[in-house]
């Protein structure tokens, strides 16, 4: 079970690695889900994830409190509203509503949590 947790671990850190450069994905989720892997598989490997200097506090502040930092809110909300206009233009009708859709759903508990 162990080696299972692991493998979804580095999975769950590449998704994460792909959200930094890309706007549509989320990379903090993704690394939440890395440490609840690696906290089953690999204590070295989770501490490492909470101790990097710039993904590390986001974890933290998540894992101890459920807060999210405004700074973090606004740019994933900045990065969900460019990826709707981007829809809208490459996309068009209806799939931009899709966008528009997780953009006021998820938007709105990201801007509803603890800073």
């Amino acid at each position: 079970m162990r080696h299972l947790y692991r493998i979804l671990g580095y999975l769950a850190v590449a998704l994460g690695a792909i959200g930094a450069v890309l706007p549509i994905m989320p990379t903090v989720p993704f690394l939440l889900l890395a440490v609840y892997f690696f906290a089953r598989s690999s204590p070295e490997l989770e501490q490492k994830i909470l101790d990097h200097p710039h993904w590390g506090p986001q974890v933290k502040d998540w894992r101890e409190r459920r807060a999210i930092s405004r700074s973090s809110k606004t740019i994933a909300i900045g990065a969900m509203a460019t990826g709707s206009v981007f829809t809208y233009f490459t996309l068009g009708h209806p799939w931009y509503l899709i966008s528009i859709a997780i953009l006021v759903i998820a938007g709105s508990w990201i801007a509803t949590r603890n800073e």
